[in-house]
């Protein structure tokens, strides 16, 4: 995992609405929320290749909350695909990069 800053403005994202409220239910995050992940520093995690796209992991947080973000690249835009929150091992690693011993 990296640790990067990514300035976009929210018109840069896009995400397929039932895809949205599916995860609305289940994890109880809005992709709208999601979003403000990228407007922090992000640790981004390795590609993995789903359905022929290359997918990545964003960890970061909204508001107390660590949050990890899978999403994609697509014709200049990033398209939230799920957000959860993160993981033991996800927010460990993360604390780690945003410390400054790291």
């Amino acid at each position: 995992m990296h640790l990067v800053h990514i300035e976009l403005p929210l018109p840069l994202f896009e995400w397929d609405e039932s895809k949205r409220d599916a995860n609305l239910r289940k994890h109880r995050i809005d992709f709208v929320d999601a979003a403000e992940v990228f407007a922090r520093p992000i640790g981004l995690t390795g590609a993995g290749l789903t359905r022929g796209e290359e997918r990545y992991g964003a960890v970061g947080t909204l508001g107390d909350r660590i949050l990890t973000v899978i999403f994609t690249w697509r014709i200049g835009r990033i398209r939230l695909i799920s957000a959860r929150s993160a993981s033991r091992h996800e927010r460990r690693a993360y604390r780690d990069l945003r410390s400054p011993e790291a």
